[in-house]
C-alpha cells in the first residue's frame, strides 16, 4: 500500500511537470545548490534531503533488534518561509514515525519553492528504506506534488492534523483572562498574599480574573500540592482533572459536571426533609492568549428550610410561579412543596490590551472587602452585564452596566416585567503601600417612557449626580459611596464601607433624626494566619444601614432585582455583627460564621400600612413620620443565625465538594404579624457540590 501511495504522487507529478513551463517553477533551494543550473536544481534538492536523512537518522534500538527490514513513507512540505513540515509518516514502528518527524524538525530553513517569482508551498513524498541507504548520487528521486494536488491533501488530512496538533493538557486558566468563582471560602485562600503590605493589588472588585491573582499566588503549585496519586484513567478524572480537558497552541477548553446533591433536616419544619438536586455541566476554555469563554446551565429541584422557603414564596414574581429562590432565579411548583428552578450563566472575558479586559455576560458582581457589600453584592438573581475594568499605575478602575428586572405585579407593562438599567463606576487607588481608597457612584432607572438604555450613562468617565439633575430627579436613582482598606501589617487588614443615598447636613446639625439621611456604612478586620496557626482566618465585620436607603419616591427605581436586594440581603433600617473563621489543610477545610443582628420590619396589615424603611421595593413617600427615624423603628426584631460548615475537596478542577454544615437560627420580633413571627430553626444538611457560587441562607 505505501507503494502505492508513493507511486500515485510520483504520476500525479509526472503529468503535471509536463504541461508546465519549465522556468515558471522553481524547486525549494538549499545554500549548496543556489550557484548550479536550474535543469540540476531539482536533482541537487533531492541529494541534500537524502544526505540530511542518512547523516542523522538514527534507527531505534528496538528495530535494530528485530532486524526490520522495509520503509518509512513520509508525505512533507517546504512552506512559504522555506521551513520543513511533516504532513503524514506511516511506518510498522511507531518509533521509526518519531524520528522521522525529529529528524525532519532539525531541518535548516531554506529558500521556498517560487512559481513565477512568488513563494509558493510544495509537497514531496519520500521512502526511507530500513536499514538505511545512502542515496545521495540521485539513483532515487522525491515524488513532488502540484499545488492543485496539494489542497486535496491538506482538505483530506484536515481533521487527522486537528487530532495530531493536540497537546498534553496544562492548566491555561491559571494565567487566562477567566474569573476566578466567587466564593467566599475559596478567595480566603489566596486573600493574605493580595494584601501583604507593598503590594499594588486591587481587591474591591469581584470577581477577580486568573491573571490578576497569578503574580501573587501560584495556582499551579497549589495544584500541584493537592495532586493525589491514582495510575487510572478513571481516578484521574474523579480526583484531579477536569472530565474533558483538550489543547493545542491556540486554543484549549474544559468540560465538567456540574453537582449539588444534598439533603438534609430541618426542625422547624412539617415536611420531613430538606434536600436539593442540580445537576448541569461547565464549559470554559480560551481562543489565544486574550479572549476566554465560560458557560454554566443548572437544572435543580429543591426543598429548603421551612424560614428559606417562606421567604423564597415571598419574592414571588408576577404570575404563577410560585417563589424565586433566593440568588438563583424564578422557580416553578415540582411536586407539592418544592420547587424547580433552571439557572444558566455565561460570559465572554477580553484583554485587547494589557491594561484592559472586557466580559459581557449573565452573571453577578460584588465590591468591596468584607462578607458583605453595601455598594453592590451577589445576593440577587444573575443578570445581564457589561464590565469594563482598567488598571495601570496604582489605579484599577471598574465600570459595569447591568439589565436588571423589576417583577412585581403593580409594574408590570402589558403582562411582561418591568426592565430597569444599573450603571456604576468603582475607582480603587492604592495611595500607598498599606492604604487603598476606592470611589463608588451608581445610578438606576426604568424604562418609562420607552427610555431604554440611556446613552448618557455610557461614558465611563462622569458623575452620575450630574447626569440625574439634568435627565430630571425623578429619572434616575444615584447612590455615591467609598471604600478604604488599611494593611496594619502583612497579617491584619482593616476595610470600611460608606454608601450614601441622601444626605442632610443641617438635619444632622439640628439632632432631629430626618428621614433625609440615607446613608450606611461597614467596618471590618481580618486577620490572617491567626494566631501563628497556617491558613486560619478569623474576621469581624460590622454593618449598619439607616432606613429608607436604596429606596425611591419612584416605584421602580430602587436598588434591587427580581425582588432582592442589589446591596446588603436585608435592605435597610437594620444593624448586624458578623464573626467568621476559615481554614483550610490540603483538601481539607472548615468554616464557621456568627450573625447578631437587629432589623426593624413594616407591620403591613390593616392598620399600619406603613413603609419603615426596611424594604427598599416600597416608596419611601408611605413613611409614617419624616423626623425622629432610627434603626430598628417598626416591628424591631432581634436575629441570630450560626453556621459551620466543613468538608473535603473531592477535585480541585472543577471544585467538587464534599460537605456536612449546620445552621442555628433564631428570629425574635417584638410584634407579631401574619408574616413576621418568632422562629427557632435547626437545620442539619450534607451533600457533594460543586462550588462555584455564595449561597447565602442567613436572612
Amino acid at each position: 500500500m505505501k507503494q502505492v501511495f508513493v507511486i500515485i504522487f510520483t504520476l500525479v507529478q509526472y503529468f503535471s511537470f509536463a504541461q508546465s513551463n519549465a522556468y515558471s517553477e522553481k524547486p525549494p533551494m538549499f545554500p549548496a545548490c543556489d550557484s548550479i543550473t536550474f535543469s540540476k536544481q531539482e536533482k541537487c534538492f533531492n541529494n541534500q534531503i537524502h544526505n540530511l536523512i542518512y547523516n542523522n537518522f538514527k534507527v531505534p534500538e528496538r528495530v535494530l533488534a528485530e532486524n526490520y527490514k522495509g520503509q518509512v513513507v513520509v508525505l512533507f512540505e517546504v512552506d512559504t518561509i522555506g521551513q520543513f513540515q511533516v504532513i503524514y509518516a506511516n511506518a510498522i514502528y511507531n518509533e521509526l514515525k518519531k524520528e522521522a518527524k525529529r529528524v525532519f524538525s532539525k531541518l535548516p530553513k531554506i529558500k521556498p519553492a517560487t512559481y513565477n517569482g512568488r513563494a509558493i508551498f510544495k509537497q514531496y513524498a519520500l521512502e526511507i528504506n530500513i536499514p538505511l541507504v545512502d542515496n545521495s548520487v540521485g539513483n532515487e528521486e522525491i515524488n513532488t506534488i502540484n499545488q492543485i494536488s496539494k489542497l486535496e491533501q491538506q482538505a483530506k488530512q484536515e481533521f487527522d492534523k486537528v487530532n495530531k496538533d493536540l497537546q498534553d493538557f496544562e492548566n491555561k486558566a491559571y494565567k487566562s483572562q477567566l474569573n476566578i468563582q466567587f466564593t467566599h471560602s475559596d478567595y480566603a485562600k489566596f486573600d493574605r498574599q493580595m494584601n501583604l503590605v507593598g503590594t499594588n493589588s486591587h481587591t474591591g472588585s469581584k470577581p477577580f480574573v486568573y491573571s490578576d491573582v497569578a503574580p501573587y499566588y501560584d495556582f499551579d503549585a497549589e495544584a500541584e500540592a493537592l495532586h493525589r496519586e491514582t495510575k487510572t484513567w478513571a481516578g484521574q478524572k474523579l480526583w484531579n482533572e477536569h472530565l474533558v480537558e483538550l489543547q493545542n497552541e491556540d486554543y484549549w477548553f474544559t468540560i465538567d459536571p456540574i453537582f449539588d446533591l444534598e439533603v438534609g433536616k430541618d426542625t422547624d419544619a412539617a415536611f420531613s426533609s430538606t434536600y436539593n438536586n442540580t445537576r448541569g455541566f461547565l464549559v470554559r476554555g480560551g481562543l489565544g492568549e486574550k479572549f476566554n469563554f465560560y458557560a454554566s446551565v443548572f437544572e435543580s429541584q429543591g426543598r429548603f428550610a421551612d424560614y428559606v422557603n417562606r421567604y423564597a414564596e415571598s419574592l414571588k414574581a408576577f404570575g404563577p410561579d410560585p417563589a424565586i429562590i433566593p440568588g438563583r432565579g424564578i422557580a416553578k411548583r415540582f411536586k407539592t412543596d418544592s420547587y424547580d428552578y433552571p439557572v444558566a450563566e455565561a460570559y465572554m472575558s477580553y484583554a485587547p490590551a494589557k491594561y484592559i479586559n472586557i466580559q459581557f455576560g449573565h452573571g453577578k458582581n460584588f465590591i468591596g472587602d468584607g462578607y458583605r457589600s453595601l455598594l453592590l453584592s451577589d445576593v440577587a438573581s444573575p443578570y445581564p452585564f457589561l464590565k469594563l475594568n482598567t488598571k495601570f499605575w496604582k489605579i484599577k478602575y471598574t465600570n459595569t452596566w447591568m439589565w436588571l428586572k423589576d417583577v412585581r405585579p403593580e409594574v408590570t407593562e402589558d403582562g411582561a416585567f418591568l426592565t430597569k438599567y444599573m450603571a456604576n463606576h468603582y475607582l480603587s487607588w492604592n495611595v500607598s503601600k498599606r492604604f487603598n481608597l476606592g470611589l463608588f457612584e451608581s445610578v438606576i432607572w426604568s424604562n418609562s417612557g420607552n427610555r431604554g438604555f440611556d446613552v448618557n450613562y455610557l461614558n465611563p468617565i462622569i458623575f452620575y449626580r450630574a447626569i440625574e439633575f439634568e435627565t430630571g430627579q425623578d429619572a434616575g436613582n444615584a447612590i455615591m459611596g467609598a471604600t478604604a482598606k488599611y494593611k496594619w501589617n502583612d497579617n491584619v487588614n482593616l476595610y470600611s464601607q460608606f454608601v450614601l443615598d441622601e444626605f442632610s447636613l443641617a438635619d444632622i446639625k439640628g439632632g432631629e433624626k430626618s428621614w433625609k439621611n440615607k446613608f450606611g456604612y461597614q467596618l471590618g478586620v481580618k486577620y490572617y494566619n491567626a494566631f501563628k496557626i497556617k491558613n486560619l482566618l478569623l474576621q469581624f465585620e460590622y454593618n449598619r444601614i439607616r432606613p429608607y436607603t436604596y429606596s425611591h419616591n419612584t416605584i421602580a427605581t430602587n436598588y434591587g432585582h427580581n425582588n432582592q436586594s442589589m446591596a446588603h440581603l436585608w435592605g435597610a433600617n437594620f444593624s448586624e455583627a458578623i464573626f467568621i473563621g476559615r481554614y483550610h489543610y490540603k483538601r481539607w477545610f472548615a468554616d464557621a460564621k456568627l450573625i447578631f443582628g437587629v432589623r426593624g420590619l413594616d407591620f403591613n396589615d390593616d392598620t399600619d400600612s406603613f413603609s419603615y424603611g426596611g424594604d427598599i421595593f416600597k416608596n419611601y413617600n408611605d413613611r409614617p413620620f419624616d423626623s425622629g427615624v432610627i434603626i430598628g423603628q417598626g416591628i424591631k426584631t432581634n436575629i441570630f443565625n450560626g453556621n459551620l460548615q466543613a468538608g473535603y475537596v473531592v477535585n480541585p478542577a472543577s471544585n467538587l465538594k464534599l460537605f456536612t454544615d449546620i445552621t442555628v437560627r433564631n428570629f425574635n420580633p417584638d410584634a407579631t404579624t401574619a408574616s413576621t413571627f418568632k422562629n427557632s430553626t435547626v437545620w442539619f444538611n450534607f451533600g457533594i457540590r460543586t462550588d462555584l457560587f455564595n449561597w447565602y441562607f442567613d436572612y
